[in-house]
């Protein structure tokens, strides 16, 4: 595991050591995101498609949070943005930006799966 890969991604993994501590951690913590994401990618979808705001907004909120421990920064405000828009029901913001979203979340699974050598 190259930590290279990462940063020169535009993954701010200072950011995420001053939250999780050490990179045993941080390793194990990116781990259960990579594990985690795909099913995570298809309730989004789901909630998005069943107009789900509630649920979708909590969901985005999770990736929000996930995101700023461990310093992927641009996908934590995209991810803010969406909760935002999923509290808030508004169905335009989430179609028009879903896509962008989405794109922004599998630019860091690839990242990530590059990282971790799966």
């Amino acid at each position: 595991m190259n930590v290279e890969i990462l940063t020169k991604n535009k993954i701010d993994v200072n950011h995420g050591l001053e939250l999780l501590g050490d990179m045993d951690f941080y390793n194990e913590t990116l781990g259960t995101f990579y594990d985690n994401i795909e099913k995570n990618l298809k309730d989004l979808k789901k909630f998005k498609e069943s107009d789900d705001f509630e649920n979708y907004g909590i969901l985005s909120h999770s990736i929000k949070s996930d995101s700023k421990y461990l310093g992927f920064m641009d996908l934590a405000e995209i991810a803010l943005s969406h909760e935002m828009a999923g509290k808030g029901s508004d169905k335009k913001f989430i179609e028009e930006n879903y896509d962008s979203f989405v794109e922004e979340i599998n630019r860091i699974v690839s990242v990530v799966k590059e990282y971790l050598g799966r």
